[in-house]
């Protein structure tokens, strides 16, 4: 599963828009005030984001990123979004 296969699943399961956001694929505006997120992260090799890195999965609250998982694996960051919306 990828990025926009979880949207998708999101999608026809009646996930609501303002739930969740993955970068560069679902980002409702305007901006939630929380959601649970998906996006790509790159670790202190490289700057910015960019191919490789992890996928991280968590929580967006008050204005901070609070990460609850990451995987080096989109197919697994995605099964765990689903997981936790569905």
């Amino acid at each position: 599963m990828d990025v926009r296969a979880v949207e998708a699943a999101l999608r026809a399961a009646g996930v609501a828009d303002g739930y969740y956001w993955i970068d560069g694929v679902h980002e409702p505006a305007p901006t939630p005030p929380d959601f649970v997120y998906l996006r790509r992260v790159v670790g202190s090799e490289g700057g910015g984001r960019a191919e490789g890195g992890e996928w991280e999965v968590g929580t967006y609250e008050r204005g901070v990123h609070q990460p609850l998982a990451r995987y080096a694996d989109e197919s697994a960051a995605c099964a765990y979004l689903l997981r936790q919306l569905t």
